[in-house]
């Protein structure tokens, strides 16, 4: 049965359906780089509220700017906004429900203009962004927006049509500056420490470079809540369209899965309202940061530490790879030794706990992430979430050998194949400078690291570049296996 909103009524009793009316749903959301997290986290979240009878006048209106992002488009225009969620149990239960809160979908590179008129309608009060890691358009060492960029070259030069998420949503925000409407609240739901500060200072940038006089008012006016949002959410597969088609019936064209655990950690900062959020079971903070280092310092930079590893070893499925008790010692003494003393105090936290919830979340094969999602995109995440380990532990004079190995692995894994000599696709927008580089390690065991604007200065420090050239050493000589039992100091385990 096609996914619409005349067939809801028709769906199995085992698949939860919105129950309010959303021919009363108006959009108060406009929201960019609507994919399966965003799914599986912030609509859900609202579609939780209008379930409750609130926030019906905060829709979702996505917004696509990527010409990948007319498959979105395409799926959500088929089903009327809505999709399936199938949220996994480490047990093997299911909760299956439809989600309502997506009510338009606008591909900006359609008609620019109305992209930017609708940005514009005072009924848009948040303008809310998952757009990767890589989104930003900053320097990974700067940290400063780059100017030279050429699609945002373009859109400063032609500032009417604007192509970018920067040109789309600073001309939404000048025009309802000209029009005497009340700016709109941009929230970052990705992962970067001090996201919304790391949004205000981008779209700033541009801003200024548009205009200064905007840009200082933009900088003024515009709130940038900070956030940490946390969900694995693998990529679908064609196997879940399978899935939901055989099991309840249901021909969704893109439907998500997700892990039973969910977290959002939201700093009250909003300029024209909000919806109702903490009854949704979000956490509104005054200081999100503690949160957001936990999340980026214990669970991605883990996510890091297995992933390269794993794939070496020759492991494809998250659940499989932790749950070889080598790997999951590994991250453990990772998460232990290296990433919790750059940690600020969480009143309330227990963090062993947290951590070997982790361990627990990673090892859950109902979910069925893949080694391959992590390892993607590593130039975006690495300099982001594990490298600030690095260099506070180097100026505090801790252990970094644990780190160091993790850059080893991934610089290993960049040279594109395998310990069995199968090519390995290397998923990244540095993929081909960043493998013809790994492609030297062996005679060059410092190549890799060598790039400062992805490392920074750590190839000066002697500790740093000694623990990487024994693990990277040892990769090459003795595969990824042994040189994790080296690191963790563990008798050869079965694998």
């Amino acid at each position: 049965m096609k996914l619409s909103n005349s067939n809801l009524a028709h769906l199995p009793e085992t698949v939860a359906t919105p129950s309010y009316d959303r021919s009363a749903v108006t959009a108060g959301i406009i929201h960019f780089g609507v994919g399966g997290f965003h799914r599986a986290h912030q609509a859900m979240y609202l579609d939780r509220l209008m379930n409750q009878g609130k926030a019906l006048d905060w829709g979702i209106c996505g917004m696509g700017v990527m010409p990948s992002d007319t498959r979105m488009r395409d799926a959500l225009t088929s089903s009327d906004g809505l999709y399936t969620l199938v949220v996994k149990d480490p047990d093997g239960s299911r909760d299956v429900r439809v989600i309502g809160s997506i009510v338009d979908y606008i591909f900006a590179p359609d008609d620019p203009q109305a992209a930017v008129e609708r940005l514009a309608d005072p009924a848009i009060r948040i303008v809310s962004l998952t757009v990767t890691e890589g989104g930003y358009n900053l320097h990974p060492v700067t940290g400063e927006f780059d100017l030279g960029n050429p699609q945002v070259q373009a859109d400063l030069v032609t500032p009417g049509q604007p192509h970018t998420t920067f040109g789309l949503v600073c001309a939404g925000l000048k025009l309802r500056r000209e029009r005497g409407i009340a700016p709109f609240t941009v929230m970052s739901c990705d992962n970067i420490q001090g996201n919304g500060e790391v949004a205000q200072r981008m779209f700033t940038a541009f801003a200024a470079a548009l205009d200064p006089g905007f840009g200082a008012w933009l900088e003024a006016e515009v709130p940038f809540p900070n956030s940490m949002v946390d969900r694995i959410t693998p990529v679908t597969t064609d196997a879940d369209r399978i899935d939901v088609a055989a099991r309840y019936g249901i021909e969704d064209a893109w439907p998500v899965v997700c892990e039973d655990f969910t977290q959002w950690v939201l700093e009250d900062k909003f300029a024209a309202g909000r919806p109702a959020f903490e009854d949704a079971g979000v956490q509104l903070v005054e200081d999100v940061v503690p949160y957001e280092l936990m999340k980026l310092r214990l669970l991605n930079a883990s996510h890091q530490g297995l992933c390269y590893f794993g794939h070496l070893a020759g492991y494809r499925a998250v659940h499989d790879v932790v749950r070889n008790p080598l790997f999951s010692e590994f991250l453990l003494r990772f998460m232990d030794e290296e990433a919790t003393p750059t940690l600020s105090p969480l009143p309330g936290v227990d963090l062993t706990a947290y951590k070997h919830k982790l361990i627990e979340r990673f090892s859950n094969e109902y979910v069925a992430d893949t080694v391959a999602r992590l390892c993607a995109e590593s130039s975006d995440r690495i300099p982001k979430w594990l490298m600030p380990v690095v260099r506070e532990n180097l100026a505090a004079g801790r252990p970094v050998k644990l780190s160091a190995a993790i850059v080893a692995s991934w610089a290993r894994y960049a040279q594109g194949v395998d310990e069995g000599g199968e090519p390995i696709a290397v998923v990244d927008r540095l993929a081909e400078e960043l493998t013809a580089v790994a492609q030297r390690n062996r005679e060059d065991l410092d190549a890799f690291i060598a790039n400062r604007e992805l490392f920074g200065d750590v190839l000066d420090d002697e500790r740093f570049r000694s623990a990487y050239r024994d693990a990277l050493s040892s990769l090459h000589t003795k595969g990824a296996i042994a040189t994790l039992e080296t690191l963790v100091g563990a008798k050869a385990r079965s694998h």
